[in-house]
C-alpha cells in the first residue's frame, strides 16, 4: 500500500508503518500536483489543512487506486465523504485522539478572555502596567454553553464542572447522549443564558454559520466567546459587531473563515484572543492520533 500523508504524521508511527511494509510519504501536495498525485496512491491521511473535494475524488477515479481517506482527528468536513463512499472510497478518521487536547486548549482560552492573560502578556512585554485595567472574571460559578455535545464538548464539560461551572448545552443531532450534572437546553435558552458558550459543531456550507447576526442579537449581553470548532461556524463579521457593541465581552478563536487569517481586522482587535488552528497541537495527542490511525488502517484491511 502507498500512503501518503499530506499533512504530516506522527514519526513513530510513520515508522511503525514502513515497519508493516507500507510506502508512506510526508511530502504536502496541493493545487495540481495533489491532483496528479491522488492518481498513485492507496490511501491519502489529511487533518484539517487538506480539502478532499469532488474534483480530487474525480482524479482518483481515473485510476481507481486509491481505496481510503483517513482523516487524521475528529471532523470530516473537509471531505466529501459521501461522494467518496459512492464511489467505494472508504472515509474514516480518528476520533479518539485529540479530544482532551482541543478540551484543554478550550478551557485554556477560557482562562485567557477572563482573565485578560492573552492582553496583559503584550501590554506587560511593552512596559505597561495596567494592574487596574485587568479586572477578571472568575470561572467558578459561570454558566457555560456547549454547541454540540460530542467527545470534545463532553471532554470541556468535565473540566468545566470541576471548575465549578454550571454546563448547558444544545445538540441538535443528540440531545440524548447525556452526561451527569448537564443539561440539555433547546439553542435559544443556550443563547441567551450562557456566560460562556463554547463552539464543538462541524461546518457545513449548505448550513451557513451557526452563530449568526440574529444568534448574536440573542446573547446574554457581556458574555464569552471561545471557538476551538471550524472556520464558518461563526460568522466573523457579526462576532466583530458584536464585540464592538459589547453584546460579546471578548472571544477567543482558534479556527477561521480562511487560514491562514488575512482579516486584520480580526488579528489587531484587542478583544479577541487568538492562537492558529493549535487545538491538537500537541505531542500527546500528534502521538495517538499516529496510533490510531494505524488502527485504522488495520480494520480496513481486516
Amino acid at each position: 500500500m502507498k500512503i501518503l500523508a499530506n499533512d504530516g504524521i506522527d514519526s513513530s508511527a510513520k515508522q511503525q508503518l514502513e515497519e508493516m511494509g507500507y510506502t508512506v510519504e510526508v511530502e504536502h501536495y496541493e493545487g495540481n500536483s495533489l491532483l496528479d498525485k491522488i492518481k498513485e496512491i492507496d490511501c491519502i491521511i489529511v487533518r484539517s489543512a487538506t480539502k478532499i473535494r469532488k474534483r480530487i475524488i474525480d482524479e482518483a477515479l481515473i485510476t481507481k487506486q486509491l481505496k481510503l481517506i483517513i482523516r487524521a482527528g475528529v471532523g470530516i468536513d473537509n471531505i466529501d465523504h459521501q461522494y467518496a463512499k459512492e464511489n467505494n472510497i472508504t472515509v474514516m478518521n480518528t476520533p479518539n485522539s485529540s479530544s482532551d487536547a482541543v478540551a484543554e486548549l478550550a478551557i485554556g482560552h477560557m482562562f485567557a478572555i477572563a482573565r485578560y492573560i492573552y492582553l496583559a502578556n503584550v501590554t506587560m512585554r511593552e512596559g505597561h502596567w495596567n494592574k487596574k485595567q485587568y479586572r477578571g472574571i472568575e470561572l467558578n460559578g459561570k454558566t457555560l454553553g456547549l454547541v454540540g455535545f460530542g467527545r470534545i464538548a463532553k471532554s470541556v464539560a468535565k473540566k468545566a464542572m470541576a471548575l465549578g461551572m454550571k454546563v448547558i448545552y444544545f445538540d441538535k443531532a443528540d440531545t440524548v447522549n447525556t452526561l451527569e450534572g448537564c443539561t440539555a437546553v433547546d439553542k435559544d435558552t443556550l443563547l441567551k443564558t450562557s456566560d460562556f458558550i463554547s463552539l464543538h459543531i462541524p461546518f457545513f456550507e449548505k448550513d451557513g454559520p451557526f452563530l449568526d447576526r440574529t444568534a448574536f442579537q440573542k446573547m446574554k449581553k457581556g458574555m464569552f466567546l471561545v471557538h476551538t470548532a471550524r472556520g464558518g461556524v461563526i460568522d466573523e463579521t457579526a462576532l466583530l459587531d458584536a464585540l464592538d457593541a459589547g453584546i460579546v465581552e471578548r472571544a477567543a478563536l482558534d479556527v477561521y473563515e480562511n487560514e491562514p487569517i488575512k482579516n486584520m481586522r480580526i488579528y489587531t482587535h484587542e478583544k479577541l484572543s487568538l492562537t492558529p488552528h493549535i487545538g491538537a497541537a500537541t505531542h500527546e495527542a500528534q502521538a495517538r492520533i499516529g496510533l490510531e490511525t494505524i488502527e485504522v488502517i488495520k480494520h480496513y484491511l481486516s
